[in-house]
């Protein structure tokens, strides 16, 4: 079997990061896609999870079966959560990951509660629930009949493919209660995909994804996002990331430019620094010393492709639902840049 190759050993970074649970069961795997990785297998005590009103997001609840992300997408802004843990926001993020191996018991539980009011669950809004890991750890499906079961309506945002492996739950919950997805497509350049979202499907088998969960009956969208500047900002890069969307039948396209916050900030400019130096002093314009780009800028990127995707005849369906919508920002900030981005 492909995962009979593995090593079970006592926790050594219970020490060294003692938020992450010192019962934790730390595993590495001896096969090639999880080389170099490591898993801490722990007992969440809940697993639904309100969020901070602070956040300004357009849900209250999530569901994150994992923290950290193997995707390593240079950019992400849910690296400085790491950093609670006691783990780095650049390496440690994209390597040594956390399961909440009882997800779905909890996740059964706490919709049973008699203080649950069945509000929506928003999936993929900090660290992507279809990444690699769950491949091996299976968390999703045992999550989604609980969602089923129950009738409670929820939503999922990723860049995985694995997600069609439960097309069937799927269906039968779409039947019962409001399902709503979203793929994230920035760009459709595979040279800067492989630079910069390494361990994520290709934006083509996404727009795949898209495709087939739309084709099933599950309303699929796209977040393009994030749109880097001077990356995947050109017409020319806009105008063939809209046309591949539409020409995959995504429900809605909302578009959302790059922010970095702490944690992303200093990983992304690091790599800006080897792979593209010329852009260190447009991004120190750009941005200065805060998370967003000039509200004109943003401005700017969101009239272009509501134009493209006018030209594309893109659906004029009712947006998606609201864990894929942006949040209204205060006039000095950007929109926030959800899951996996």
């Amino acid at each position: 079997m492909r995962w009979d190759h593995l090593r079970l050993v006592p926790d050594p970074a219970a020490a060294a990061a003692p938020l992450i649970e010192r019962r934790a069961v730390t595993r590495t795997f001896d096969t090639p896609g999880f080389r170099g990785m490591t898993f801490y297998e722990v007992h969440a005590r809940s697993v639904i999870n309100k969020v901070p009103a602070a956040s300004r997001m357009p849900f209250q609840w999530t569901i994150n079966p994992y923290r950290g992300c193997s995707h390593a997408c240079v950019y992400c802004f849910a690296r400085k959560s790491h950093e609670y843990l006691d783990l780095d926001a650049g390496a440690d993020f994209d390597s040594r990951i956390v399961v909440k191996v009882n997800a779905a018991e909890r996740v059964r539980a706490e919709l049973a509660a008699p203080r649950w009011r069945g509000e929506h669950i928003a999936m993929g809004t900090n660290v992507d629930c279809y990444q690699r890991a769950e491949g091996r750890y299976r968390l999703m499906p045992g999550i989604l009949e609980a969602l089923r079961d129950a009738g409670n309506p929820f939503s999922i945002l990723t860049k995985g493919s694995l997600i069609l492996r439960d097309l069937p739950i799927l269906r039968e919950a779409a039947a019962r209660t409001q399902v709503g997805a979203a793929v994230s497509v920035g760009f459709v350049d595979e040279e800067l995909w492989r630079l910069i979202e390494p361990g994520t499907p290709a934006p083509r088998k996404r727009l795949e994804v898209c495709a087939a969960l739309n084709a099933a009956g599950v309303r699929c969208g796209v977040l393009m996002g994030p749109v880097l500047p001077y990356l995947s900002d050109s017409p020319a890069q806009l105008e063939a990331a809209v046309r591949r969307i539409a020409e995959a039948g995504a429900a809605s396209v909302t578009v959302i430019p790059l922010h970095l916050r702490p944690g992303a900030r200093e990983w992304f400019l690091g790599w800006l620094r080897r792979h593209r130096p010329e852009l260190i002093v447009p991004y120190a314009r750009l941005y200065g010393g805060g998370a967003y780009a000039p509200k004109r800028y943003r401005d700017g990127i969101s009239a272009r492709v509501r134009e493209l995707a006018a030209e594309y005849g893109m659906d004029r369906s009712p947006p998606p639902p609201a864990a894929h919508r942006s949040v209204r920002p205060p006039a000095d900030e950007g929109p926030h840049q959800l899951t996996l981005l």
